[in-house]
């Protein structure tokens, strides 16, 4: 059974397109909004943990597919998912007026593979079809649509690709494999859409290097940055602050001299662990020179993390449900 794109098109977006909700201001978020639990004695909880927007900073983005971003005036970019099978590209149409209204660009993440469990396939048959050239004619149904969007498009394919924990199906390939597929997918984008930017997206870790493809394919350069609580209570023995989980995948892709992205960025915990994060995302940071935008992951996690720590909530409305 066909199944719809589960990004940001979904009902709630659909909803704003036309709206005249007043638009929420930078300012107006200097200081997230917390509400009182009911049980005395203990801490507050944040309402809306949204990043406080500093001028001056690295421009803010979101994957939004509830639309809590929906009338924010300054977000600079709309984030969507794309399985390059057993999708609907028509609703790409949808995202593009989305954008477009608010004067977004489209960060367009191509994950290949399907959503759907019947039709996955092992890394080592994903990784011999995309190779043989199998996979072609859905990433030129996905060019070819994207050329036809009138809001600025930039593409990022097959992202974490140096991850071996499984969690993607063309993660941990050989880097020569990755880096042959990541081309000429990227290959067939630049031939369709014009003007497009290309986002080489590493999760951070030390051995992203073996599966950078080249200046020639890379404009923007992405990374993964999220912050968890009890994760880092197991890992570190006391949490992490955003600087210190962004600056060791910062550190190794200084060198390439490209713009760098946070590319998916979420946080989960206490007040007392959060609000750092909240106020240091886009604050002007000397140690992160080419740092110029970071992207919200406005959603529940779709995988498990270590440990038996479920899938986080990153949903900048703590108190909606998923």
């Amino acid at each position: 059974m066909k199944r719809k794109l589960a990004f940001a098109l979904c009902t709630a977006l659909a909803l704003h397109l036309g709206t005249g909700a007043a638009p929420v201001s930078a300012l107006a978020q200097e200081k997230a909004d917390l509400v009182t639990n009911a049980k005395a004695g203990q801490e507050q909880t944040l309402a809306d943990k949204r990043p406080v927007i500093h001028p001056g900073g690295p421009r803010f983005g979101a994957y939004d597919p509830h639309g809590d971003f929906g009338d924010q005036t300054d977000v600079a970019t709309e984030h969507l998912f794309l399985p390059w099978e057993d999708v609907d590209l028509e609703s790409l149409r949808m995202a593009d007026a989305y954008a477009l209204q608010r004067k977004r660009k489209l960060l367009v993440t191509i994950e290949p593979w399907s959503w759907s469990l019947d039709w996955k396939l092992s890394p080592t048959q994903l990784r011999d079809r995309m190779l043989r050239g199998e996979y072609d004619a859905n990433m030129e149904a996905i060019a070819d649509m994207l050329a036809e969007m009138k809001s600025p498009v930039i593409v990022r394919w097959g992202q974490e690709m140096e991850d071996t924990s499984g969690r993607f199906s063309w993660a941990g390939w050989a880097p020569k494999d990755y880096v042959q597929a990541y081309k000429h997918a990227m290959d067939i984008v630049r031939k369709r859409v014009p003007n497009v930017q290309l986002m080489w997206s590493p999760k951070g870790l030390p051995n992203l290097g073996e599966y950078y493809p080249g200046d020639d394919y890379v404009d923007l350069v992405g990374l993964s940055v999220f912050g968890l609580e009890p994760y880092d209570a197991i890992e570190y023995g006391g949490p992490h602050t955003f600087k210190q989980a962004l600056k060791p995948g910062y550190d190794l892709v200084a060198k390439y001299h490209k713009p760098i992205w946070v590319a998916e960025m979420g946080w989960q915990g206490s007040t007392t662990y959060m609000q750092p994060w909240i106020d240091a995302a886009t604050q002007p940071d000397p140690d992160f020179p080419n740092l110029a935008e970071v992207v919200y992951f406005n959603d529940r996690d779709v995988h498990d993390w270590p440990h038996d720590l479920g899938r986080p909530n990153w949903r900048v409305v703590t108190d909606a449900t998923n």
